[in-house]
């Protein structure tokens, strides 16, 4: 009888060691590939001397990357609806761990960004994969929380991967980093292989083709809540990119510092590679405890008062960053404000966005809007580095505040908020 009950009724413990054997994975390998968008910026003037690149050219290194990645997103989110998610996920991150292991062979420029462009690419297989599993495995009122806990590996990249990145860049040299993401990757690929289950959930069931993929798209966008949510990440990731991708460069050409160690004193390089490494190591610190917990609370509060509060607060602090950063030290506690908001409204939309669309269609959402937040991360990039090489770093700061006030007005007005899982297809 005791052997009944126990088959009858497994231990608790179970559910929840096979939770976490999903998700870790999952997180894993949103540590890895969201690293490759991320890691560029604090190495940027490390590859600008390596690689003989002006400043505007190093903001298209972010750019490339960015827009590789929303086209092949388009490409794989039909193709994730029809297959199922865990396909996609062992495609993805087994081909961007053979693509970040070549960044071992790019000496040039021009081979950095070839490289630079075919990762964006294998990048943009994995963009909705995760979310869009989230919202296929974990119902709507815990998403928020399994979100969070996955896409925390976002912020996890500046705590550990992007520090370690700029030192290893700054004493191995630039391509060491990428090399190393590709092990981690590879790691990722063999758990997802043996412990993530593809989940029950109905599949798209029509042809995959150019033409069928892009009338697909064409019904998401015909629904007014997809245009709306659709631009709401766009400027998300448009107001981070103008804020955050020269910030280490500002701060090399705007404050130096003598420091010695044990009587020996440091070269500049050696003062600002650590400098820039702790910054991202504490900003990344607080989005790590921050992100799961934004997450959790919209499961309670709803979605939209977190996302709301993120902008208001992240729109002053970006209008206010020049003023406030008058000394090293001040970067500090603002670069934790900008993370801590940054990832207070992350997990609150993501959830949001997977309640949108049924599941046979989730995944070419969740893949539209993130190749359009990725096209916002290129085009923030890309004006970054313009506006910056004319009229300096605080007219970056300035823009990124007013499309971040955009982008709460955009929330308050036409953000629907979801209660449950829509069940008939958009369009």
């Amino acid at each position: 009888m005791l052997v009944i009950l126990r088959v009858a009724h497994p231990r608790p413990h179970t559910s929840v060691l096979r939770t976490a054997a999903i998700l870790f994975p999952l997180w894993l390998m949103v540590f890895t590939a969201a690293s490759q968008t991320s890691i560029i910026t604090p190495i940027l003037p490390i590859l600008g001397e390596a690689l003989e690149a002006e400043v505007a050219q190093l903001g298209w290194l972010v750019s490339v990357y960015s827009y590789a990645l929303a086209f092949a997103a388009l490409v794989m989110g039909p193709i994730s609806d029809r297959i199922g998610r865990r396909r996609v996920l062992l495609i993805g991150s087994g081909a961007i761990a053979v693509v970040l292991g070549l960044h071992g062979l790019a000496t040039s420029l021009a081979a950095f960004a070839l490289v630079r462009v075919l990762a964006g690419m294998c990048g943009g297989m994995l963009s909705g994969a995760a979310v869009a599993y989230c919202g296929d495995y974990f119902p709507y009122e815990k998403r928020g929380w399994a979100t969070g806990l996955v896409m925390s590996g976002v912020p996890f990249g500046l705590v550990i991967g992007i520090p370690i990145g700029r030192v290893l860049a700054a004493s191995l040299g630039y391509r060491i980093p990428f090399m190393a993401f590709a092990v981690i990757m590879a790691v990722a690929f063999l758990m997802i292989l043996l412990l993530v289950p593809q989940p029950d959930v109905q599949r798209d069931t029509g042809e995959i083709t150019l033409k069928s993929g892009l009338q697909r798209y064409g019904r998401l966008l015909s629904d007014s809540d997809v245009r709306v949510a659709s631009l709401t990440y766009f400027l998300m990731y448009m107001s981070l990119s103008l804020l955050v991708v020269l910030l280490p460069q500002w701060l090399t050409d705007n404050f130096a510092l003598d420091v010695s160690l044990f009587g020996r004193p440091l070269q500049f390089g050696e003062v600002q590679n650590a400098y820039i490494a702790t910054l991202f190591l504490v900003g990344g610190t607080v989005s790590v405890l921050i992100g799961p917990t934004a997450g959790t609370l919209s499961d309670r509060i709803g979605r939209k008062p977190l996302l709301l509060a993120s902008c208001l607060g992240l729109a002053a602090v970006s209008m206010l960053l020049t003023e406030l950063v008058i000394v090293r030290w001040v970067a500090y506690p603002v670069y934790i404000a900008i993370m801590g908001l940054f990832s207070m409204r992350m997990a609150p939309l993501q959830a949001l966005l997977t309640a949108l669309v049924p599941a046979q269609q989730r995944g070419s959402f969740m893949s539209l809007t993130i190749a359009i937040g990725q096209i916002g991360t290129g085009f923030g990039a890309t004006l970054a580095g313009w506006l910056y090489a004319r009229y300096g770093y605080v007219s970056d700061t300035l823009a990124s505040g007013v499309v971040i006030l955009l982008m709460a007005w955009l929330v308050w007005k036409a953000l629907p908020e979801p209660t449950e899982d829509a069940q008939a297809p958009v369009g």
